[in-house]
């Protein structure tokens, strides 16, 4: 007989996920981990098993909710274009935002030594990253084959460099951020691309 849980599952998740999003990995410690989610250790090691784990599983549910709502952003625009600003847009009103925890995304975050470092996390970290890169790619290209984009367009080729950009995007947030300012250097960028 299975055991019950002594504590909502979805709650602690969403707890812990803004824990690890706010101090990231390596910086988050077992004990604040615990205190955060609202858990004891015993009920944290017979459902989680581990802090590696507990990231995973925070990082599966951050890309079930943020990063869902920036690939519907993208995915719901009428050209790739248009998805590709809508994308940017929903950035930037997540930096807005005074309620996240870190104007770093959680999978942005996860490029980093302590977590690329563990297999598993590496793993989830690089299929997430390239299912994301084929899906951006495949609808610039039908985009392309419709005539929406220039012949000479490479979806291919395209996409990683704004991934890159993503992710420099949200460390340059760290530093200093003017939403206007961003606007402004995303519309040049993302025009000098054909976009």
């Amino acid at each position: 007989m299975a055991r019950t849980l002594e504590f909502d599952y979805t709650t602690a998740l969403e707890r812990g996920t803004r824990v690890f999003w706010k101090s990231g990995y390596a910086s988050t410690s077992l004990r604040d981990l615990l205190k955060k989610m609202r858990i004891g250790e015993g009920s944290f090691y017979n459902t989680l098993k581990s802090k590696k784990n507990a990231y995973l599983e925070c990082l599966k549910h951050y890309n079930a909710t943020v990063n869902r709502h920036r690939g519907e952003a993208f995915f719901s625009a009428p050209t790739a274009a248009l998805g590709v600003r809508a994308l940017f847009k929903t950035v930037l009103d997540c930096l807005d935002d005074p309620h996240v925890p870190s104007r770093l995304c959680l999978m942005a975050g996860s490029v980093d030594g302590e977590v690329l470092a563990e297999p598993v996390l590496r793993k989830y970290v690089q299929e997430q990253m390239t299912m994301l890169a084929e899906r951006m790619a495949g609808r610039l290209s039908a985009d392309k084959e419709a005539g929406l984009l220039p012949a000479e367009f490479d979806p291919q080729l395209v996409v990683p460099v704004i991934v890159t950009y993503l992710q420099g995007l949200w460390r340059m947030a760290l530093v200093s951020y003017d939403r206007t300012q961003f606007e402004r250097q995303f519309d040049l960028f993302l025009t000098s691309l054909g976009l």
